[in-house]
Parts: structure tokens; sequence; C-alpha cells
């Protein structure tokens, strides 16, 4: 089962909460889970998850992702994270989904991701989540220095949105941070 949860870190914290559970780090049920900080407010945070059962996502502010496409290099060598959301406008969530999903098919030849997902919220299906991760070097070998360059396909999708699109980045769990600034082998 695989979960999002979208938060604002200051207003959980001042309300006493949580939010990011470091308990969950060390959860044999999770296999793999990434902690991203908004580029444009470093209080919003999201977390993707892979976990075992659904028991832990009835959360209000998780979504349950329903995969629409999924590529994964193996082994997984990434040494960069991008979360980008979008919300689609009453109405518009299949096509928003549909260019989502032909970028993701041109991204995986084109960019070369270790890792690349493309999914949309079980409880508010307007709400689509693109996560990909590349190894930077490789992505510069192979002549694409951009590797989450979006630019060819926001013109297309801006006009079904409800707001502009969310960008994060990948911010290691603070439990984590101080082993490694590197993406942890426990994400994506």
């Amino acid at each position: 089962m695989r979960g999002l949860k979208l938060y604002d870190a200051s207003v959980e914290a001042a309300l006493g909460n949580d939010a990011h559970d470091d308990d969950d780090i060390h959860d044999h049920r999770v296999h793999a889970r990434s902690r991203f900080e908004s580029v444009d407010d470093p209080d919003r945070v999201a977390i993707y998850s892979v976990r075992d059962s659904a028991e832990a996502l009835c959360d209000y502010d998780t979504h349950t992702l329903v995969v629409v496409r999924e590529f994964r290099r193996v082994p997984l060598h990434a040494s960069a994270l991008g979360l980008m959301v979008f919300t689609a406008r009453p109405g518009a969530a299949a096509p928003v989904l549909g260019a989502l999903a032909h970028f993701v098919e041109r991204a995986v030849s084109l960019f070369q991701p270790a890792y690349l997902l493309l999914a949309h919220s079980l409880e508010q299906p307007q709400i689509s989540a693109l996560l990909m991760g590349v190894h930077e070097c490789a992505a510069l070998q192979a002549g694409n220095p951009t590797a989450f360059s979006l630019d060819a396909l926001l013109p297309d999708v801006r006009p079904l949105l409800s707001q502009e699109p969310e960008w994060y980045a990948y911010c290691p769990e603070p439990a984590l941070e101080r082993i490694t600034s590197l993406i942890s082998p426990y994400a994506v």
C-alpha cells in the first residue's frame, strides 16, 4: 500500500503533533519512505511511503496512492529525488492523468530515471503525484542536465489544474540526517 501524507510542519508543531513520526522509519511494515519539503514553502512537507497494510493510512491528510505508471531500474541508484503534486480542476482529473502518463512514457527513455512513479489519490482522485529519482551523474552523461524538467508538460497541464503544481525536493528524515546527506537507501 502506497501513501502520501501532505502537511504543514509549522501547523503540526503548533498543535503539538509529530506529523512525520520518526518511529515509522523503523517500522517493519514500512518498506520504503521518502520525506520531501516544498521548494516554495519549507514548512510544507510530503511523506511518501510503501507499507504492508493500509491500517496506518486512515489519517485525514494521508492519501492512498493508486499507481498509474511505475518504472524502476534494478539495482536502484538515485542521487536525487523529486516529487510534484498536481491538483486537477473538477472534471479534469482524467485529462491531467493522461498528460502525465504521456510524460512518464517519454521520460523513461529521455531522462533515463532510476525510479519513476505516477499515481493518483484514491480518496481525492483529482490529486496526482509524480515521483522521480535519477542518478545525476548518469543523467549528465546521457546529456540530460535537467533530469526533472517538466517544461514541455506544464503548458498543456496548467489550464486543467485548480492551483499551481507543488514541487517538492527530497529532504532526509531528521533522524537520518545526521547519518548521511545522500538519498537514504530506505527511500523510494
